[in-house]
């Protein structure tokens, strides 16, 4: 249950305890009846209580001293107009009311066909059947008001009971119909505000909120009642925040009120509009005030006189000599490494010394390389030829010929061509080209 019993460990007499209860209906609607046979009730036990022309069923919410408190807080009066309990709701009673529920929903769908038919003006929200099926009440919403007696006419030769239209607004629409708010809680008007207060814009302003109206506006349509809840607590801290009609005079310029911070007691201003924002407290705000009041302009938000700028612009200074003198690091110098006089020679000189060639060198080399090539010709052993053994021709017209290296080497390949001898047998290896094999025959 929403409610709680926070007297109920305390050791009451019995004698004197209070004989009101409070029940629970549908949609959170709480009445108030009479316990006269004195029976043993705990909180959430299933009542049949009387009605008018008729007995309905609910649960217990809330009894004993508690439910004197909150009479006299909803103005309840202790008379004979209050009802009272019939008795504990047994099985059989729980099952008629559990038939009478099942009608709610088509009941419903087919109302507001009917309202369409008869296009009136007005929102069906809920209806609620009597738990002796004897009753039902439609509850409804509209902006002006309407006439429906023709839909009554209708509902009760339609469904055969009783009918009751009741009128009620958004926010006690959005409580019938509950939900979870912004919060993460139930609602509150589905849980225990039965007094709606009215809610206007001016307590957001008041708590420096954004007039969003996405944001400040509840299910139901409407501001929020949690607006009102911690105004009174940001009224009273107003009362030391100076009110700021125009823009403070100083000799850097206008200064014109951003915003306030009303439990800090601090308020910024920013010069010609610009961006950067500077706080105050609210006794600088009123010493402003007072003298520009007077006819006296300060230098800025901060300091009357430039005198205490300066002052205030050495010391800064200092300061800042001081934390570089603190954090700031020599730095070392990097020694040079000396060159070794010793027979190694530094990467430099080897790099050097190849690339440096003269052309007596280049013309010197050529000859040797071309004897040193012809000198390892000579070592090779000879290849065998399996053909004509008559080769050895080959190395003296070579050897004969001081020809440059690529003329040699063309001249080889011709002379090895035309010498080829003429294998009368079987070839060991395939001829290269087809035309020199049918030249040699």
């Amino acid at each position: 249950m929403n409610s709680f019993d926070w007297l109920s460990h305390m050791g009451i007499p019995t004698i004197d305890k209070f004989d009101l209860v409070e029940v629970k209906f549908k949609g959170g609607r709480k009445e108030y009846y009479r316990n006269v046979d004195h029976l043993h009730l705990t909180t959430g036990d299933p009542v049949v209580v009387d009605v008018p022309n008729g007995h309905h069923i609910g649960y217990v919410s809330l009894q004993g001293e508690l439910v004197r408190l909150q009479m006299q807080k909803r103005k309840i009066k202790n008379d004979d107009n209050i009802l009272r309990i019939y008795r504990v709701a047994n099985q059989k009673d729980l099952e008629k009311w559990e038939e009478a529920k099942n009608r709610e929903i088509p009941t419903l769908y087919r109302t507001k066909q009917i309202v369409e038919e008869l296009k009136l003006e007005m929102k069906l929200s809920d209806i609620e059947y009597q738990a002796d099926n004897s009753k039902a009440t439609f509850y409804y919403s509209a902006d002006d008001r309407v006439d429906f007696r023709e839909l009554i006419k209708i509902l009760a030769s339609e469904f055969k009971i009783r009918v009751e239209m009741r009128q009620i607004s958004l926010r006690q629409e959005a409580g019938r119909l509950g939900g979870i708010g912004i919060c993460g809680r139930e609602l509150c008007c589905s849980t225990w505000i039965h007094d709606f207060k009215s809610v206007s814009t001016a307590a957001a302003r008041y708590q420096n909120l954004s007039l969003n109206p996405s944001k400040l506006s509840g299910q139901c349509g409407r501001l929020k009642c949690c607006l009102n809840y911690e105004l009174d607590t940001y009224m009273a801290a107003l009362e030391d925040v100076p009110t700021v009609e125009k823009p403070l005079q100083t000799e850097a310029g206008p200064a014109k009120l951003q915003k306030t911070d009303i439990f800090r007691k601090l308020m910024w201003f920013s010069y010609n509009n610009e961006n950067n924002w500077y706080s105050i407290s609210c006794e600088r705000v009123r010493e402003i005030q007072e003298m520009n009041e007077n006819g006296i302009v300060p230098f800025d938000l901060h300091n009357n006189k430039t005198k205490g700028i300066d002052d205030d612009v050495l010391q800064s200074n200092l300061e800042l000599e001081r934390l570089d003198k603190k954090f700031s690091t020599k730095k070392k110098k990097k020694k040079k490494k000396k060159p070794n006089t010793g027979t190694q020679e530094t990467s430099s000189q080897r790099i050097t010394k190849p690339e440096i060639k003269t052309a007596e060198n280049r013309e010197i080399s050529k000859p040797a390389q071309e004897g040193d090539k012809n000198k390892a010709k000579k070592q090779r052993p000879e290849r065998k030829n399996f053909g004509n053994k008559s080769t050895g021709t080959e190395s003296s017209t070579l050897s004969g010929k001081n020809l440059p290296k690529r003329e040699n080497q063309n001249a080889e390949a011709k002379e090895s061509q035309e010498n080829k001898p003429k294998n009368k047998g079987k070839r060991r290896f395939p001829p290269k080209n087809k035309g020199d094999q049918n030249k040699g025959e």
